[in-house]
């Protein structure tokens, strides 16, 4: 893979672009087609691509296994934290109206959250599984 130059040149070119459409679909989801999910299978596909280009040792210093360790838990940890922060002001569990004073602007934080959380676990989960399974031949 080292002689491999125009690999790596496209790779560079496209993975920033990768992560803006990551971006974009996960801060969109809420108002079209998209969300957490989709756009964390696009920034784990966007690690995966990188280790397969780069290697694995390079992807690792990146995104080191410990990082993709704790992601899966803290973005579940997000998505229960928003329905325990609703719990606390007075609603139901993942209902986002009391949470600030505004209830429309709320939903749209509440959303969003909820969101952020399944990408971090999505993204999380794909390059853990990746790691482990292109770990268990070295």
């Amino acid at each position: 893979m080292r002689l491999d130059v125009i690999f790596r040149v496209a790779a560079k070119i496209f993975i920033p672009f990768i992560l803006v459409f990551a971006l974009y679909v996960q801060f969109h989801g809420d108002f079209g087609p998209g969300g957490g999910f989709q756009a964390g299978v696009m920034a784990g596909a966007m690690v995966i691509f990188y280790a397969i280009i780069f290697g694995l040792e390079a992807a690792q210093r990146i995104v080191p296994p410990r990082l993709v360790e704790l992601m899966v838990p803290a973005g579940v940890a997000i998505f229960a934290g928003v329905g325990v922060v609703s719990l606390l002001f007075g609603g139901n569990y993942l209902d986002y109206s009391p949470i600030l004073h505004d209830p429309v602007h709320a939903q749209h934080i509440g959303i969003l959250l909820v969101e952020i959380g399944v990408l971090v676990t999505v993204s999380g989960t794909m390059v853990a599984i990746f790691y482990t399974f292109i770990g268990r031949g070295r």
